[in-house]
């Protein structure tokens, strides 16, 4: 296929404020098909989807239609990231289970290898083209007086996974501009912070902060985060509160110094996704980053 351009919107940014922030949407439940998510994207003037893998629709057999994916984007003037499935365990003891997510890993690199000229067509090419990932808790096993996690117990078996997920994705991803980022969910345990600082002494991982998870737990992820903001490459933005917890709010209705968090993340030239989960929130969000 020979890709060529669209007609690029240059006023998105300028649309949304004055600064250098990419921002984008994530695939809505309440949008059933990729034209319906591309149609809200180019209405509210964003720069990109994040296209998740947890909806049947987007699996990876069908995001491997590139070619597809490719002309709607580009007669849209817009790029993809991806959000890798949630339940992805590449430490998972059953080795078949494990190499299954692996091979899923696998190949959605290569769908970000065939849409990476979008982002140098419609967003910033001095950004890494992202995969988000989620880290695994795994099971534990509950004891008369604790919890026992099984991958802190199994911690050299865990870290042989991530041995082998790290060396992997360096050779799957090559020299393309490519990145995956690690994401905060419900709090970091701590056999992952160092399975995640091992993933960081690689070029080729990143983190991704979401800051509605983050103040729904109490930010007690944040002094893990700053101690490796060098690394942030990719934001969630919604907003969020402590008591009760609650998160994915549109922006401005909840408790986080928004401002402070959209100052870092252009501070190291990360793009955003507006990651609220109805299109109501994601207007109101749009609208609040506009005044």
């Amino acid at each position: 296929m020979e890709y060529t351009s669209g007609k690029r919107s240059h006023d998105r940014r300028e649309l949304l404020q004055e600064g250098m922030i990419q921002f984008g949407m994530p695939t809505l439940i309440e949008n059933r098909t990729l034209e319906d998510n591309i149609d809200l994207c180019s209405r509210l003037g964003l720069n990109f989807i994040e296209l998740n893998m947890n909806f049947p629709e987007y699996q990876v057999d069908h995001l491997e239609q590139t070619d597809h994916l490719y002309e709607l984007a580009n007669k849209a003037g817009i790029y993809y990231t991806i959000h890798l499935d949630e339940n992805l365990n590449i430490a998972d003891f059953n080795m078949l289970v494990s190499e299954a997510y692996l091979e899923t890993v696998r190949r959605s690199i290569e769908v970000t290898k065939k849409l990476l000229p979008l982002r140098d067509l419609y967003g910033d090419s001095s950004q890494p083209l992202t995969l988000n990932m989620h880290m695994h808790h795994g099971i534990y096993i509950t004891l008369p007086d604790r919890k026992v996690q099984m991958y802190d117990r199994d911690f050299d078996t865990y870290m042989q996974s991530f041995s082998l997920f790290r060396s992997k994705c360096e050779e799957w991803i090559g020299d393309s501009d490519i990145m995956i980022a690690v994401e905060n969910t419900d709090g970091f345990r701590e056999y992952e912070k160092k399975a995640i600082e091992f993933l960081l002494e690689s070029r080729k991982f990143g983190l991704t902060w979401d800051i509605g998870h983050s103040k729904a737990t109490g930010e007690k992820d944040v002094p893990f985060i700053m101690q490796h903001r060098d690394k942030l490459i990719h934001f969630h933005i919604h907003d969020g509160k402590e008591i009760p917890p609650k998160n994915h709010l549109a922006l401005g209705d909840g408790e986080i110094d928004l401002g402070e968090r959209l100052r870092l993340a252009e501070e190291r030239n990360a793009r955003c996704v507006l990651e609220t989960k109805t299109i109501e929130a994601l207007n109101k969000s749009v609208g609040w980053l506009k005044e």
